[in-house]
């Protein structure tokens, strides 16, 4: 039976405040849903995923900004981090690892998932971009 990852919960201190930064990356926003006094959900899907998150208040008991490293992936780095940049987030440069360390830049093959970029909401969950730009056999 399948089992598919819907939806990651992203803890946030200001629900309005992380609305607005998600928004700004140009993520659908789904609902926006007062459950009650104390429970409120906001779901954001980025484009073309089919997983979405959700930030809100009374959905979970994790710390702001205890989220890291959640993937989001290109297929063409550079052009998503360009777009970042056209949005207002603060992006790394893009880098990749040669014989284990960290080297500034796109991997000078284009080795497919070898090539990473970060950037953070503003209560500091980390997000890590991936080029991919062929899926390893039994991912498609």
């Amino acid at each position: 039976m399948d089992a598919k990852l819907e939806v990651v919960v992203i803890p946030v201190s200001d629900v309005d405040r992380g609305k607005r930064f998600y928004e700004d990356l140009g993520w659908r926003m789904d609902i926006d849903l007062a459950v009650s006094e104390s429970v409120r959900v906001v779901q954001f899907t980025p484009p073309g995923s089919p997983c979405s998150i959700h930030i809100g208040e009374g959905i979970t008991s994790a710390a702001p900004g205890s989220a890291k490293n959640m993937y989001l992936v290109v297929e063409d780095i550079e052009g998503y981090r360009a777009e970042l940049a056209d949005r207002g987030v603060d992006v790394s440069e893009s880098y990749h690892r040669e014989n284990g360390e960290v080297v500034s830049g796109r991997d000078p093959d284009r080795t497919s998932y070898g090539t990473y970029a970060s950037f953070s909401d503003p209560d500091g969950n980390t997000w890590l971009v991936q080029e991919i730009t062929e899926r390893l056999p039994g991912r498609v």
